[in-house]
């Protein structure tokens, strides 16, 4: 059963493979995690997609984004795609060189969202291999160097609190808040509980007049995010393994566990 988009919102779950180097992830969509990158994106090639402003390459077959039309893409309407799956790459020439195995591999992992290696491309120069379902459902992304995944979680948790959590004013209207990201030695400590997965609850988040409190469970491994969800609904009434606290005062996130 599909969930509505406002469930995907204001839950996040990852599972950390680090000999895989990918992170299978819900509740995290293309914008949010393009916005919480730590550099901004390259030209993407396109695996799987429904974006119509592409431009088309001779030698792959394929679509590609340039990265000056990226800001069109952020903004499209990437949940009903369906599948949304990509490359990042440096150079257009780069797609030129690619060899028929290449192209068979990228087509493959479009299509299954598996790898038969480990997808970096030094043709290509890409930072991440992004194979989505329903933009937030499911996503399986690969990451060149694993600290753009830590920094992006310590970016992309803040963002979703912001959207959520909107405070009212003293004349009663609602403002949004912004926070500032989560130190990266504590998103590194959470990182024996990312090999396990773990879910972020956002919408039991807890607040106070000094600190909100992001509820976390040790939840396990899922790559069906129905059963991740199900599993969620009978935890989240069971006291949580740790708690990502932010002091509204001093500005800064903490870790109890």
């Amino acid at each position: 059963m599909k969930r509505n988009h406002q469930e995907i919102r204001d839950l996040v779950y990852f599972h950390l493979n680090d000999s895989g180097q990918y992170v299978i992830s819900y509740g995290v969509e293309f914008a949010e995690f393009a916005q919480s990158l730590p550099r901004t994106l390259n030209h993407l090639l396109l695996l799987k997609h429904r974006f119509e402003d592409g431009e088309f390459n001779r030698h792959t077959q394929l679509e590609y984004v340039p990265r000056e039309r990226l800001s069109k893409l952020v903004v499209d309407n990437i949940y009903g795609y369906g599948d949304f799956c990509w490359i990042d790459f440096e150079e257009i020439d780069g797609l030129d060189e690619l060899s028929g195995t290449e192209i068979a591999e990228l087509l493959y992992l479009g299509h299954l969202k598996q790898h038969l290696r480990v997808p970096f491309y030094n043709k290509l120069g890409n930072r991440f291999v992004y194979l989505s379902r329903d933009d937030g459902w499911f996503t399986k992304t690969y990451f060149r160097q694993m600290n753009d995944f830590y920094r992006m979680l310590g970016e992309v948790l803040p963002i979703k609190l912001s959207e959520l959590k909107l405070e009212k004013t003293m004349i009663g209207l609602r403002k949004k808040r912004t926070y500032p990201p989560v130190n990266l030695d504590i998103i590194l400590s959470l990182t024996k509980f990312m090999r396990e997965g773990i879910v972020f609850s956002l919408r039991n988040v807890q607040q106070n007049r000094v600190r909100i409190e992001i509820p976390i469970w040790v939840i396990g491994d899922f790559d069906n995010m129905d059963d991740m969800f199900d599993e969620y609904a009978q935890m989240k009434y069971e006291k949580c393994d740790a708690k990502l606290v932010f002091e509204k005062k001093t500005r800064e996130w903490s870790l109890t566990t």
